[in-house]
């Protein structure tokens, strides 16, 4: 199993925990540990973004308290609910899986992996997710956003497929605060979408900043483009150059 350094590790788990808890989003699905409205959640969140989700969320357990009203519930009523969102696709899915999971589960929301990507809709990630979410497991989530996270830090190429990748989930797993895995993962996303973004990632106020590779190269490289173009400047200027 690739191992990070314990230093490194240690330095990873409390900047990142420390920085969350003042910097976390806030959303009605992180203040619940039950398994119905997790699952349901995730499946929603699936390319869809969180503060979309977050608009319907209370209207849609007021309507489908429990998994049973959602199974019993008309198709075409759930379709409704969901139109806002464009998540037509998604409707079939969701009214399945209640269907599937009220009567080979007796109503009660599966913790096996196996069993719960057995549902339709549900996805690695998902499972990961209401593992950890719901039921506590030590799981990590990986997706674009946190598997980008654990490469840059490392140096590593992050392609498409990196997420399935068995490096970067043993890597990922190396990192995880296996005492707080929820902390910890929703700490992983919320630092993905807010200043390890794909583009014009915010290096200067990342809490990992001073060990990341990724950061210290495109530090380095702004700093001598900066000189580079302040040289520039004088040189056009007529000012004479300073050496150093």
């Amino acid at each position: 199993m690739v191992e990070a350094e314990d230093e490194r590790v240690a330095y990873f788990r409390q900047r990142l925990l420390d920085w969350w808890r003042e910097n976390r989003r806030m959303f009605p699905w992180r203040t619940t540990t039950d398994p119905y409205r997790i699952l349901v959640t995730e499946v929603l969140l699936h390319r869809t973004k969180a503060e979309q989700v977050a608009t319907i969320y209370h209207e849609f357990f007021t309507r489908f308290p429990t998994i049973e009203d959602l199974a019993a519930a008309p198709l075409e009523d759930v379709k409704r609910l969901l139109h806002c969102l464009g998540l037509h696709w998604r409707t079939e899915l969701l009214h399945r899986m209640a269907v599937i999971i009220v009567e080979k589960y007796g109503a009660k929301i599966p913790s096996e992996r196996d069993e719960l990507m057995s549902l339709p809709g549900v996805s690695h990630y998902i499972a990961s997710a209401v593992r950890c979410f719901a039921f506590g497991f030590p799981e990590g989530v990986l997706d674009t956003n946190t598997v980008r996270i654990v490469g840059r830090f490392f140096g590593l190429r992050v392609t498409d497929s990196s997420r399935r990748s068995r490096r970067f989930r043993e890597l990922y797993e190396s990192l995880l605060d296996k005492d707080r895995p929820r902390e910890f993962n929703y700490a992983m996303i919320d630092l993905g979408a807010l200043l390890c973004t794909s583009r014009n990632p915010r290096h200067n106020i990342c809490p990992l900043a001073e060990k990341c590779i990724y950061a210290a190269t495109h530090i380095r490289r702004e700093k001598n483009e900066r000189k580079i173009s302040r040289r520039a400047c004088k040189r056009s200027s007529g000012a004479p150059e300073r050496s150093s």
